[in-house]
């Protein structure tokens, strides 16, 4: 069995590869999380083992490591992950500069103000409550049920409990339903920290391809009904990062599949609003059958400071996540939900907000990527982001160029459960233009010390970068 470093690394990706290049691909692992701080990695040993190459070359990378502040090693022991001391993470960066193209979300909507003014009388008239909301607003409950059902997916308020954004509620369903152990099916690629959530969780991935094409919906039901894996994660809706749409007869073909493989779908419908140009509405895959998970969030069409989101699931399930609840989390903030509460009560002007917003930075990624000679950039009719075909496995190396110029890009494999994806990045279509234009010439200088094939950039990269 391969260790979760070679798994990362993807074999096929560094065959070949010098100690300098090996050691410039960990340490993209490493600061793009993939690699966590305090892992312990395999012996020198054991990966030369693994990779099929010399023991000196493994040594000679953990020493390149070692001596960048990337790993701690014990003599006659254990190498771990580390980071180095003057590292400054671009999230704590004081370099306003730096762009952070690993985060795809916008600013706030216009109309998040004026919603915080409005909600502060219902938050008041509660003050004399104990304040502790584990089912959440039945206003706020209502107002969800009622967009389910609006979009063909009838509802009810007791089908639905409010969690503190999309993530939480997938770490509270898989504490209330989780079988450590257990296969999970997953699109690959997908969302990083649902991956790492199940990973948490004890899950054993089960990847099944989706691009910008969409799903391959025969290997995708084949694996169901051959492994029968205890939860399947699927973003059918603007999926992340390919913008792809799961068509609504292949949504009850999957559904169908799912129940008879006893398997139950988590879905995830953070993206499901941001439509720009589709030209077409599915119905939810809460539509086809109560073994359907469905959570979603406010963090996309509003806010990612809005800490707030939902799971709509069968009443019995409710029951047992508002059980499980207590044990790590007693509540979704109240004025998180007066809020909600206020902005759905206008989607369209909401939605409209968001359409425009994705429209112009989707223009500005598309007109930055064609100064970019060989990259090709997809059909994106809505979501966060556009999935580029880069024309060839130079992933990692544009991600380790780009920090040079002050621009985070994770690669490919970031989005993946072992690795490959070396063709593809994701580039949000979520930043104002005037900022993807600047962030799209930084690309264009890392894309041409990629194409020049400078080795030191291949196997470097500097100590301790402010990015």
């Amino acid at each position: 069995m391969a260790s979760r470093l070679v798994e990362q690394l993807g074999a096929q990706n560094v065959a070949g590869a010098t100690a300098s290049a090996l050691a410039g691909r960990i340490r993209a692992l490493i600061l793009d999380g993939r690699l966590t701080v305090g892992e312990r990695l395999p012996s020198e040993r054991s990966l030369a083992l693994e990779l099929h190459r010399s023991r000196s070359t493994m040594t000679r990378a953990y020493g390149l490591l070692e001596a960048d502040g990337y790993v701690t090693r014990r003599h006659g022991g254990s190498t771990t992950v580390a980071l180095p001391h003057d590292y400054i993470s671009p999230a704590n960066t004081a370099d306003e500069d730096a762009i952070d193209l690993s985060i795809a979300s916008m600013d706030s909507t216009p109309g998040l103000y004026d919603a915080t003014v409005r909600s502060l009388p219902r938050l008041a008239a509660m003050r004399g409550t104990s304040g502790y909301s584990l089912r959440g607003l039945p206003e706020l409950r209502d107002a969800v049920a009622r967009r389910f059902t609006e979009r063909g997916a009838p509802t009810t308020a007791d089908e639905i409990i409010i969690t503190s954004g999309a993530l939480n509620a997938v770490n509270l369903v898989l504490a209330t339903i989780g079988r450590r152990g257990a296969q999970v099916l997953v699109e690959q690629p997908t969302f990083p920290h649902a991956l790492e959530a199940l990973h948490r969780h004890g899950y054993r991935m089960l990847p099944t391809p989706v691009d910008a094409d969409g799903w391959d919906v025969a290997h995708l039901n084949e694996t169901l009904l051959s492994s029968r894996p205890h939860l399947a994660y699927l973003i059918p809706d603007f999926h992340n990062p390919t913008g792809a749409t799961l068509p609504d007869a292949e949504r009850g073909v999957l559904a169908a599949t799912a129940r008879s493989a006893g398997t139950h779908i988590i879905v995830d419908e953070t993206t499901a609003e941001l439509d720009i140009d589709r030209g077409w509405r599915p119905l939810p895959m809460a539509a086809h059958g109560p073994h359907v998970i469905t959570v979603g969030s406010m963090s996309k069409i509003a806010w990612g400071g809005l800490r707030l989101g939902w799971i709509r699931a069968d009443r019995s399930l409710i029951s047992r996540l508002i059980t499980t609840r207590p044990s790590f989390e007693l509540g979704t903030a109240l004025l998180e939900q007066c809020i909600a509460v206020e902005l759905l009560a206008d989607m369209p002007a909401l939605t409209s907000h968001v359409r425009e917003r994705l429209r112009s930075g989707r223009a500005a990624v598309a007109a930055g990527l064609r100064e970019l000679p060989g990259i090709r950039m997809p059909v994106t009719p809505g979501g966060l982001s556009a999935w580029v075909d880069l024309g060839a496995p130079v992933s990692t190396m544009l991600s380790l160029a780009a920090r040079e110029h002050g621009l985070l890009l994770p690669p490919g494999p970031r989005f993946s459960t072992g690795g490959v994806l070396e063709r593809r990045v994701r580039i949000p279509i979520t930043l104002p233009p005037d900022r993807t234009a600047v962030a799209m010439e930084r690309l264009r200088l890392a894309w041409d010390e990629v194409r020049a094939g400078d080795g030191e950039l291949r196997g470097q990269i500097p100590h301790a970068a402010v990015i």
